[in-house]
């Protein structure tokens, strides 16, 4: 109790929730503008001699910069844990070969949650590791802490996968590659018929990262994004904003003490992003009146 565990404040609260019910302090750190992931440059300022481990979560479907997390992480000899939920199946660049997001750290976590690139039709989840050891004591933690049946090794936690999810799962994970590619196919769509529309910054793909496009988020200038988010919905177009506050300012982790302006990027993307309907099943016809709906807002 008392370690510290870093991960971003823009970001669903997931990682710093684990980390405060273990009585563990999250601190945040920084985001880049472009791709609302871990600013590594800025990393290693809010390391100090009580950091255990870095949650590097992969938001909206690209990767943070892993090669030089790692290398940070081993310079202060710390635990790495991908946030995969969002950007299942995303490749990256690390030392020269593509790896798959989740596979890189100590450890890495997915969401099955049905809005995930593969979601099952309920809550579920999975974790990645090389590690034998840490592969051991996660399921025997997801089991009640059993080692040998009704052998208790430790405290855990019943965090098993249900059967009719992994049935599900199973037959979904066969369409996975397709399903990502549709994805993509639509986020080209959308950039060909949003482009040069001044109000808007379209999502960024870092050179170290694909993107899935488990969300594409656009980000707004000059405009009033609760009137063109009510626009939208006044022609039957759903839109999420993730995230419209950030967690270093939720009342949740208000003992930790940190005030507005501490992450300026941060708070400024709650400001300003939006998120656009994306899915494999799209059809040309409602991204064309997607974009022709922003069109007509924007030239107001």
């Amino acid at each position: 109790k008392g370690d510290e565990v870093i991960t971003t404040s823009f970001n669903y609260v997931a990682a710093a929730e684990a980390a405060a019910l273990l009585g563990l302090k999250p601190v945040f750190a920084e985001i880049e503008k472009d791709s609302f992931n871990l600013d590594v440059s800025k990393l290693e300022n809010v390391i100090t001699p009580k950091t255990k481990a870095i949650v590097a979560v992969h938001l909206f479907g690209q990767a943070c910069d892993m090669e030089k997390i790692m290398l940070i992480a081993k310079k202060y000899n710390l635990y790495v844990i991908e946030d995969n939920a969002q950007s299942l199946g995303c490749e990256i660049l690390f030392n020269g070969y593509k790896r798959k997001a989740g596979t890189i750290g100590h450890l890495g976590t997915t969401s099955f949650f049905p809005t995930k690139n593969l979601g099952g039709l309920g809550d579920g989840g999975a974790i990645f590791t090389h590690d034998d050891a840490l592969s051991e004591k996660c399921r025997s933690i997801a089991s009640h802490g059993q080692g040998i049946r009704y052998e208790f090794k430790q405290v855990g936690v019943n965090s098993r996968l249900d059967t009719l999810q992994a049935a599900i799962l199973n037959i979904k994970l066969r369409y996975l590659e397709d399903s990502l590619q549709k994805r993509g196919h639509w986020a080209c769509r959308y950039f060909e018929l949003l482009h040069g529309i001044p109000q808007i910054t379209l999502p960024h793909t870092a050179a170290h990262s694909s993107h899935t496009y488990n969300q594409f988020t656009l980000q707004w200038h000059g405009i009033d994004r609760d009137a063109l988010k009510q626009h939208l919905n006044e022609a039957g177009i759903p839109t999420m904003v993730y995230y419209p506050k950030p967690l270093h300012l939720q009342p949740a982790f208000a003992n930790l003490g940190y005030v507005e302006g501490d992450f300026p990027v941060s708070e400024n993307a709650c400001k300003n992003v939006i998120s656009l309907p994306i899915h494999p099943t799209l059809q040309e016809e409602q991204v064309q009146y997607i974009a022709h709906a922003i069109q007509s807002f924007c030239a107001k």
